[in-house]
């Protein structure tokens, strides 16, 4: 879901409080995937008084600034004077033409299909320009997850500490390419192309480093999480 002012004021407040959703939630008594529950899911539609206080708390901010922009502004008295702009609109002003998009901590993945049924464990959140998600990626917001790459199997194309965007949509190797993959304990990127011909169909999977094995499997034994598209590194 696009997140409203209120939401994504609550999210940079947390950013800013060098925290995150998970400890969040748990600090304001809640269960760890409440608040990415409420971001993200619009679940509760709005927070509840208690919870608002306890989070306004934990933020250092005053409850009446997580309230929802309406309600907000009936209990904070006079609207803003004309050609000012108050907290949430500044908010939205400067956030304006950008969605978030969730990074996971894949080592808390419940499982190949994790990233589809919202079952994963949020480790944080980008905000990319909606064209370029809309018309260079050309997917949706809810499509995308952020994970970091472990390992040296995909090395010197993605190494250890890259961030890789992943599209859940994309779940089939055709044409071939880099995709996220469940490989029985944990979400892993290599390279998959489908076999030409084969009956029943199969796959291919590389690593691009050479000392990795490359295999073959039937198709239905592969659970292909989504097709990488865009990756982020230090250089």
């Amino acid at each position: 879901m696009e997140l409203d002012p209120t939401r994504l004021r609550i999210m940079r407040l947390i950013q800013a409080a060098d925290t995150d959703l998970k400890n969040a939630s748990r600090t304001i008594n809640k269960n760890d995937a409440y608040l990415h529950q409420y971001l993200y899911r619009g679940t509760p539609k709005v927070l509840p008084e208690d919870v608002r206080e306890d989070l306004a708390a934990l933020l250092g901010v005053s409850p009446d600034d997580l309230r929802p922009e309406a309600e907000g502004r009936s209990r904070a008295g006079p609207a803003t004077p004309p050609g000012a702009l108050g907290p949430v609109q500044r908010e939205r002003f400067s956030l304006s033409g950008f969605v978030p998009v969730t990074e996971i901590d894949v080592r808390a993945s419940a499982g190949p299909g994790a990233l589809q049924e919202g079952l994963e464990e949020a480790k944080g959140t980008w905000m990319f320009p909606d064209p370029v998600i809309r018309h260079e990626f050309r997917t949706r917001p809810e499509n995308l997850h952020i994970i970091t790459i472990d390992g040296d199997s995909m090395e010197p194309l993605l190494s250890t500490g890259d961030r890789i965007l992943v599209d859940t949509s994309q779940r089939i190797p055709t044409p071939p390419g880099i995709f996220v993959i469940w490989d029985g304990m944990g979400l892993v990127a290599k390279r998959v192309e489908h076999v030409p011909h084969s009956d029943p169909p199969k796959v291919i999977i590389k690593s691009v480093n050479p000392e990795y094995q490359t295999y073959e499997r039937e198709a239905e034994e592969v659970k292909i999480v989504g097709r990488v598209i865009w990756a982020a590194k230090r250089l």
